[in-house]
């Protein structure tokens, strides 16, 4: 039975209610136990009190059972509103975590701005892109590469598995309660991000075995080796936005959420944060000033992204 829906109270109220009904009729047979006695009507008298006691005994009875329900019904419920505030709690408590840790982790991605944004933002090939990064070639390769490789040296992709919210979340009561939409796109963007980290490590180790032995010059002024360079490093730029593109996502979204407290449960999916873009680019125009209005701690959550920051 659904206690919190009514359906409880609906029955304690009618057992209660039919309980001092035939408490009632009990005290109106009983005007008529006192009738026979007065008219010296044995029979009838020992017929109306044993209808008197029945009613009696069950009104109390029931009365009885709707106050144990009441009480155990509401010392439950009082239990379930303890144990749901103490894990909201708790979920705060980590997603204050997630953002604190995930801040520093998502200012590396400045490293990945520098090479993705050259020449103008960058826009994945099929959506139109075209910036100096997606067009470079021979020296400008070159240079190019060895930017990725510093990349590769300095920041730790392993480092972004702190952005992973819904193992905080799953086992709570705050999973039922989360609006289905904004719970399935935390749940992608965390699966995106370990995509894209796992495919980073395999796309460095093919850029690797496509420049070989040789200097990144040397290697890029061969146009067989070139043209297999620069298909390695179209696959790391594509995998390197999607894990900027999804992180910065995520960590604004978790800064929104605890921008709201105890009521973030209760949200719907904001369109600025959730929506789809064809590009970082896009996703940081539309959602600045949402995140900029929301705060976590003395800072807005935008300065969290750490996007177009000097590094």
């Amino acid at each position: 039975m659904d206690f919190n829906a009514g359906h409880g109270y609906l029955l304690i109220g009618g057992l209660i209610l039919v309980g001092a009904g035939l408490l009632i009729l009990s005290l109106i047979v009983n005007l008529h136990v006192a009738h026979s006695v007065r008219d010296d009507v044995r029979h009838r008298e020992k017929l109306l009190e044993y209808y008197r006691n029945i009613f009696s005994q069950l009104g109390v009875i029931l009365i009885g059972i709707g106050v144990s329900l009441f009480i155990f019904f509401f010392q439950q419920n009082y239990q379930d509103q303890r144990k749901r505030e103490t894990e909201l709690q708790q979920v705060l408590a980590k997603l204050a975590a997630r953002v604190a840790r995930g801040a520093p982790v998502i200012e590396t991605l400045g490293e990945f701005d520098e090479v993705l944004d050259e020449g103008g933002a960058y826009v994945d090939p099929e959506h139109g892109g075209s910036n100096a990064a997606i067009s470079a070639r021979g020296d400008e390769l070159a240079k190019q590469v060895e930017k990725i490789l510093l990349v590769e040296r300095d920041v730790d992709v392993r480092d972004f598995e702190i952005l992973n919210l819904s193992r905080d979340i799953e086992a709570t009561f705050v999973v039922n309660e989360l609006d289905p939409t904004l719970w399935f796109n935390i749940v992608r963007d965390e699966n995106e991000i370990k995509y894209a980290t796992t495919q980073l490590g395999l796309d460095y180790k093919d850029l690797h075995d496509a420049i070989g032995d040789e200097p990144v010059k040397a290697a890029v002024a061969k146009p067989d080796k070139e043209t297999k360079i620069k298909h390695e490093v179209l696959d790391i730029l594509y995998d390197a936005d999607l894990l900027r593109q999804r992180s910065r996502r995520f960590l604004g979204r978790a800064c929104w959420l605890f921008s709201k407290g105890r009521g973030f449960v209760t949200l719907p999916p904001a369109d600025a944060i959730e929506a789809d873009a064809k590009s970082q680019q896009e996703w940081i125009d539309r959602s600045k000033p949402m995140l900029t209005q929301s705060k976590s701690g003395s800072s807005d959550c935008f300065k969290l992204l750490r996007y177009g920051q000097v590094h």
